[in-house]
């Protein structure tokens, strides 16, 4: 089969690898397409090997049909449209995937943008509402607006009956996320985000934080939240190391939470497994009643995966990137 092998950061390579087969518990996806996450570009750059046992080959996420079905792997039979969240191995002709897993293609959506779903779906979900308890009535702050994770999480926090705020460095971005029904939607390069935050809250602030950014956020976030309010950390865009004022943090009686999804295991009760299905549960059916719908802001042929990845870097694409396998 052939697949992109990253040889260095700008130099991603469409050749032949050796075939995959299904393991115990596994299925194979002959792709479809194939999401781009910045986790990509940090693997591909070298700072982001996968977890042990996971395809060294990239992407995270992925839409095609079952063509093999492994021992104990149950519920789904070859010839299924799927899409899935990966370890690694999505940018490929084939891919190996845990059954738990798999999830089907939501009403309405085609499979190209499906590949655009797994990941921002468990990613918002899992941090969202799983860790944070994001509920009716509550304000929440999504830092990358304009992001994969941003345009979905806007969508379904107001889904949620939510108040959303958004942070977004581009005119076009600003007017993507409120289109999408960001209630708050401030431009970084103009506005102090706490400020902002502050004011639109009559000074309670947000009672959850969606950060991808890290370090450089660390005690500005805790001066935006409300009085047991939640940070939740999944990025290091802006570093990984950070002062925390637990002062701040004990009178507002606020917790600062980092959580990974690509590392954690298929099963147990904060495993993959059980994201999927409550995003199967849950967000599915917010897609299939046009509450919440695939924002995929470019689509390239996997063939120029560089080129996707030099878009996504660039901050010059609102929504997802997906790269398409074939016709």
């Amino acid at each position: 089969m052939r697949a992109v092998v990253a040889h260095s950061s700008d130099r991603l390579s469409w050749e032949e690898v050796p075939d995959v087969k299904a393991r115990e518990g596994e299925a194979v996806l002959r792709v479809r397409a194939a999401g781009v996450n910045r986790a990509d570009l940090l693997q591909a750059a070298g700072h982001y090997p996968p977890p042990p046992g996971a395809s060294e080959i990239l992407g995270m996420e992925a839409s095609g049909v079952i063509t093999e079905i492994g021992n104990g792997a149950t519920g789904w039979t070859p010839g299924q449209e799927a899409c899935a969240l990966l370890a690694g191995g999505g940018y490929a002709e084939y891919v190996a995937v845990p059954a738990p897993q798999l999830m089907p293609v939501p009403d309405g959506v085609d499979l190209v943008a499906a590949a655009g779903l797994p990941e921002v779906a468990c990613t918002v979900w899992s941090n969202l509402v799983m860790t944070a308890g994001l509920h009716e009535g509550q304000t929440v702050l999504l830092h990358g607006g304009g992001s994969g994770i941003g345009t979905h999480g806007i969508q379904v926090a107001r889904a949620l009956g939510a108040r959303v705020a958004v942070t977004a460095g581009s005119a076009e971005k600003i007017d993507a996320a409120r289109a999408l029904g960001a209630d708050i939607a401030i431009n970084y390069h103009d506005e102090d985000f706490v400020d902002r935050i502050r004011d639109e809250t009559g000074g309670n602030g947000a009672d959850v934080i969606l950060d991808i950014i890290g370090a450089k956020y660390l005690d500005r976030n805790v001066d935006a939240l409300a009085s047991d309010g939640r940070v939740v950390v999944i990025g290091m865009q802006g570093g990984t190391k950070g002062e925390l004022n637990l002062g701040k943090l004990l009178a507002k009686r606020a917790g600062v939470i980092a959580t990974a999804l690509r590392s954690r295991p298929v099963d147990g009760p904060a495993g993959k497994g059980a994201i999927v299905d409550e995003v199967v549960a849950h967000v599915w059916p917010m897609i299939a009643d046009g509450k919440v719908r695939p924002v995929i802001g470019a689509t390239l042929p996997i063939e120029q995966a560089a080129e996707a990845h030099r878009l996504l870097s660039a901050g010059e694409v609102t929504g997802k990137v997906v790269l398409t396998v074939g016709n």
